[in-house]
């Protein structure tokens, strides 16, 4: 509003919601006083003040006029990505008169106010010559009296999210190392890790030592997943490279291990592999995956990016 064109209209019935009275007006200009904030006042669920600058508002740079604007006081409690949109008038009081000028914006459009936003009125409010005038009346024995008048016409929350990535060669792998024991006599259908931190996030292996539903019977299943989702927003989203690997105890380079990237969430909190390695591979003697019945897993995890909710 404040490079709109400017209408005005008189009326004969005071502001709805707000009046703010200042007694020795000069002594605002005289004691270099750039702007006054009123007090706040409540008009739909949302606290407000008026803002006035009685020598025009120098940061934009305007002279020879008063500026005033409604200002929205409080948004602390909204979070992120609130909207509000209001229609408002601004007045002055005509003491001659008993009447009120009503500097409008020429097209009538509501306003937007948001976090980046929390300001509209007029830079040009009134000039001071005009105002000064005590035949118009706006400053009568040093004293005048400006209101507004809002109507809150609805609030909304946007949403968006933001998305945060690195890049792999930037991205620190986290290594764990899973020993299980006696693996020939488990007996359960899965089994789980400790619980390890990469990314600041929680995460575990989840191991079918049997198999799971396609490859039950006949390959061992594995896969990585988030420990914790109590910590996750809805929207959370996180990406993951990742390897899960069964160590080969005999010839280090023969390790049997996959590789993936894929997108972490409160849906899909898991990724691997149904058919991780055949079982009849994986308990071959001289392959070097079970030695004296032992199994080692490892679990290499670079967190590459984190979209969250605005």
């Amino acid at each position: 509003m404040e490079n709109q064109v400017v209408s005005r209209s008189i009326s004969h019935v005071p502001p709805a919601h707000f009046l703010l009275k200042i007694q020795t007006f000069s002594s605002l200009l005289e004691n270099n006083v750039e702007s006054y904030e009123s007090s706040e006042f409540n008009v739909g669920s949302h606290k407000w003040k008026l803002v006035v600058y009685p020598n025009g508002n120098k940061k934009k740079k305007v002279k020879d006029h008063i500026s005033v604007y409604l200002a929205m006081a409080d948004s602390s409690s909204f979070g992120s990505g609130w909207e509000v949109f209001v229609i408002f008038r601004l007045f002055v009081h005509d003491q001659n008169e008993d009447t009120y000028l009503i500097p409008q914006d020429a097209m009538g459009n509501e306003r937007r106010f948001h976090g980046l936003k929390l300001e509209w009125g007029f830079d040009q409010f009134i000039p001071l010559k005009e105002f000064n005038d005590a035949s118009n009346g706006y400053l009568v024995g040093d004293t005048c009296i400006f209101g507004a008048e809002v109507f809150v016409k609805e609030r909304n929350i946007v949403k968006g999210e933001c998305l945060s990535m690195k890049k792999f060669t930037s991205a620190s792998p986290y290594k764990y190392v899973w020993k299980i024991k006696n693996f020939s006599n488990l007996e359960a259908k899965s089994y789980e890790s400790e619980v390890f931190v990469a990314g600041d996030q929680k995460w575990k292996i989840q191991l079918y030592p049997k198999g799971h539903r396609v490859a039950s019977g006949s390959h061992i299943s594995m896969y990585l997943e988030l420990a914790d989702l109590s910590t996750i927003t809805r929207g959370f989203k996180i990406y993951v490279h990742f390897t899960l690997r069964i160590r080969n105890q005999v010839q280090s380079i023969h390790n049997h291990y996959k590789t993936a990237s894929d997108w972490f969430r409160t849906s899909i909190d898991n990724w691997g592999w149904h058919k991780f390695i055949e079982l009849s591979y994986l308990n071959k003697a001289g392959n070097g995956f079970l030695v004296n019945d032992v199994c080692i897993v490892e679990a290499e995890v670079s967190v590459l990016g984190i979209s969250e909710a605005l």
